[in-house]
Order: structure tokens, then sequence, then C-alpha cells
């Protein structure tokens, strides 16, 4: 027989809901690594050669890298100690303390990021759209356009475009399709995420053979005069291209925000962080100095400077195979857009 105390607490235990389990290394570094590898390695490679104005742009991934290993340390840590779901909500509000500064400045965060993840989202799916352009040219006939121009005292006047097109509507069909896979169970979500990793696995391993299939040496490396020489041009260079980087490692904390639901946190979060930090770091080097030996670095600046800036993979491809492996590396890089 209970007493009437213990009968409560076992109902209240019973009826409190509590999040599943159910994601294992397997799919934690999965998750961290798409949400690192999107729209952003594809189209910064122009801009990231422009920035420091040849190969040795590829300083700006491994530095980059570096940078991610570093902060991946202290997510780690953070992770692995208090190994529930929220991410920065959670270590802000416990380290200020949840009576105290800890309860405004993790309502600060959330605050913030009610704006910046749409707008994080939202870049992603106009990435898909602006590629799915190069598929079908009529998606970027513009429908409506206008600018605006609002005067500041003192700071000249601030303009804004608006421009509408048939892949704007595209883009909002993505954002609604990614909310939709993404409302069901949390194991569910571990399979999809698995199945869309391996087409992006996929395609940089394609880019990565095609171009070591095709690989010459003397392009890859063809340093202007002067590359390494340290003055200023050469560090404000290297400071934009590890801004660009840190844009494109951004991600591999992602594993943090779902903790609650992470198979033997205190081991899966910090090995998942560093493994997705790793991979990603070589998959993105390889990758970049694949295409510089197959397009002239002086090419890929030239793109920086226009919208071919967003087709650089499937300028690519056509240079090896055609005209019909640029199409298919064009659906490829749909895919991982939208993963």
């Amino acid at each position: 027989m209970h007493s009437a105390p213990e009968q409560s607490a076992t109902t209240t235990q019973q009826s409190s809901p509590e999040l599943i389990r159910g994601i294992g290394l397997g799919s934690a570094t999965a998750l961290s690594m798409l949400d690192m590898i999107g729209v952003g390695p594809f189209i910064t490679i122009p801009l990231m050669v422009s920035a420091l104005g040849g190969p040795q742009a590829m300083l700006g991934w491994i530095f980059g890298a570096v940078f991610a290993l570093c902060d991946g340390l202290i997510w780690a840590e953070l992770g692995a100690a208090m190994p529930g779901s929220g991410g920065s909500y959670q270590y802000l509000r416990e380290i200020y303390g949840p009576k105290r500064l800890g309860r405004l400045i993790s309502f600060l965060f959330i605050w913030q990021l009610s704006f910046s993840a749409p707008l994080s989202i939202a870049s992603g799916c106009l990435g898909f759209s602006q590629y799915a352009g190069y598929i079908w040219p009529l998606l970027e006939q513009p429908y409506f356009a206008r600018e605006l121009r609002l005067p500041l005292p003192l700071l000249g006047s601030l303009q804004a475009r608006s421009v509408v097109t048939a892949g704007t509507f595209v883009a909002v069909a993505i954002c609604l399709l990614a909310m939709l896979l993404l409302y069901r169970r949390i194991t569910s979500i571990g399979y999809i995420s698995k199945f869309l990793w391996a087409g992006v696995i996929g395609t940089i391993l394609w880019i990565i053979i095609a171009g070591l299939t095709h690989f010459d040496a003397e392009r890859a490396f063809s340093f202007p005069p002067g590359a390494f020489h340290l003055s200023r041009n050469f560090f404000t260079g290297l400071g934009s291209a590890l801004l660009i980087a840190t844009y494109d490692y951004w991600g591999y904390y992602n594993v943090c925000f779902f903790g609650g639901e992470v198979k033997d946190p205190g081991k899966t979060i910090p090995r998942a962080l560093m493994l997705s930090i790793v991979l990603v770091a070589g998959l993105y080097i390889v990758m970049n100095i694949s295409i510089l030996g197959v397009v002239p670095w002086q090419e890929l600046d030239q793109a920086a400077k226009t919208d071919t800036r967003f087709y650089v993979v499937s300028m690519f491809m056509q240079r090896i195979y055609g005209t019909w492996s640029a199409y298919l590396a064009a659906v490829f890089f749909l895919w991982n857009s939208s993963a």
C-alpha cells in the first residue's frame, strides 16, 4: 500500500513530460554538420579568394577551423556540464543565476534570436531560390521592384531595395517545407538528418574527386607576387576571409540546443562537436583546393564581383564534364541548401 503523498508523487512523475533521448553520436554529428554545410561554402569560395587576392585564401579556411575548435571546446564543456536543451539560454541563465541577472540575459538572448534565427533561415531559402535560377532562369524575372531611401541626419541616406520574383515564392515554399519536416518526433529528425547528410557529403565528395582527377598544381598554387607579405593589406584581407570562414563554419554548436534529447550527453555532445568541426574543415579545405586546381583564381576573383559567384560549382563542373554536369551540380546544390 502506498500512502497518499507517495501516490501523488508517483502520479506527478508519471505525468510530467520528458524529452526522448533518441539522438546518438552519428545523428548528433550529422545534425551539426548539416547546420555548418549549407549554401555558404559553395557561394563564398570566390569571396574568400577575392578577400586575399589569390590561392592563399586557404589561410582563411585554416584559421577559421582553428577558431571554431577553440570556441567548440567551450561549447563542449558547457554541453557536457549542463546536458539539457536550450543551449545559450540555459547556460546564461545558470551562469548568472536564474533568479538574478541570468533571467534578464537569457531573455535577451531569446529576444534577439527571434530576429536572427528567421533571418538565418531566410538566407538559406534565398540561396536555394537563387541557385534554382541557374536551372530555371524565369525564376529571376522580377514582378515588383522598389527602392527606398531614408535620409539620416549626419549619416547621409539609408538605402534599401525590395524585389519580388518567382524565386521569392520558391524561397517561401522551401521555408514552409523545412518547418513541416521539423514538426515531428526527434527520432524521425535523426533519420532525416542522416538522409540529407548523405546527399551533402556525396556532393562534396563528387566535387573533390572531380577536381583531384583534373588537378593542375601549377594553377592551384599560382600565388601572386607578395602573396604572403605581412602588410596591412594582407591582414585586412585575412580578417575578411576569416569572417567569411567563420560564417561557413557556424553551426558546430547545434547539438547543444537539443542536449536534452541526446543519448549519454556527457560524452556524445563533446565528441559530436569536435568531430563535426574536424570533418567539415577537412572537406572545406580539400574542396577549395580541388576547385582552384581547375578554375584559375583570377576567374574566381572576377566572379566575386558579379552574380556568377552563386554558380561557381556549376561552372567548375561544366568545365570538366560539360553542360549536363553543371545542371546536375545545381540540383545537388539545391539538396544541400534545403538540408
